[in-house]
């Protein structure tokens, strides 16, 4: 199954999903290596999410599963941004824009997955995680990580479709599987789609995370940081904000070219 028959009624490209079948997955590292390439990511391959490692497999009783970005139908991280750094595209990837982001790390607090990473080694630190490759998913290709894999264990498709795949393994191979499709309903449903062998939880994965869409309670989750912090956060990110766009216009001036001119005064008044 791949990308390049998913178009909608209109000819728009379909919500974009993975379905990663832990049962097929056999420890390889080839999704890890093939996104590290395709997004240009330098440093240590780490154990765990990094700014240098969007996406790890790991071991959890006897079963390999990768762990990722689950780019949810309705992102808490899109919602708890002030200044719409991250936001979701019709294909279903929930991306992140460096450029506009203030460093707040709102984001980070919201996820649920725990996923975002920030990346402390750059001179303005920047957020970092799995774009569901929508440079090419967006033209109707396969995510990289998808179209390397030996066992295809990971596949990339319209998100509907996957989730047919997903029940009909499961109602082929009862005794393969657990009888449940992880992300169908956390959190209001995810593009990322997980099947195992053994429960989920022992699988390593977060199986406490509301079935209801968390922007719902975006605001529980900030008023769990002090009053303080808060604000001083969004005082210190918009300066870092400021800072990092004059230096931006001082690299490259053609940006500034776009921005709107204040027009001058009338001949004789004062500005």
């Amino acid at each position: 199954m791949t990308l390049e028959s998913t178009r909608t009624a209109t000819g728009a490209p379909a919500p974009v999903g993975l379905l990663i079948d832990a049962t097929r997955c056999i420890g390889c590292g080839e999704c890890a290596r093939a996104c590290r390439a395709e997004h240009g990511l330098a440093g240590e391959l780490t154990p765990d999410l990094s700014a240098s490692a969007y996406t790890v497999v790991r071991e959890k009783e006897g079963q390999f599963v990768r762990r990722l970005c689950m780019h949810c139908i309705d992102p808490t991280c899109v919602s708890v941004c002030p200044v719409a750094a991250l936001r979701r595209l019709p294909g279903g990837q929930v991306v992140y824009d460096a450029d506009a982001c203030m460093g707040c790390r709102y984001c980070i607090f919201a996820c649920p997955f725990d996923v975002p990473r920030y990346d402390w080694e750059k001179p303005f630190p920047v957020v970092a995680k799995c774009d569901l490759c929508h440079r090419r998913t967006s033209r109707g290709h396969q995510t990289a990580c998808s179209f390397v894999c030996p066992m295809g264990a990971t596949v990339s498709g319209p998100r509907g479709a996957l989730l047919e795949e997903a029940r009909t393994r499961i109602r082929n191979d009862p005794g393969r599987y657990v009888d449940h499709i992880f992300g169908e309903t956390e959190a209001g449903g995810t593009a990322v789609l997980i099947l195992s062998g053994v429960p989920f939880d022992l699988a390593g994965i977060n199986t406490a995370v509301s079935k209801q869409p968390l922007p719902e309670t975006t605001w529980r989750v900030l008023e769990k940081l002090p009053y303080v912090v808060l604000n001083g956060g969004i005082f210190l990110g918009g300066l870092a904000w400021i800072i990092r766009r004059r230096m931006q216009f001082q690299r490259h001036p053609e940006l500034a070219e776009d921005l709107p001119v204040e027009p001058a005064p009338p001949k004789g008044e004062k500005p």
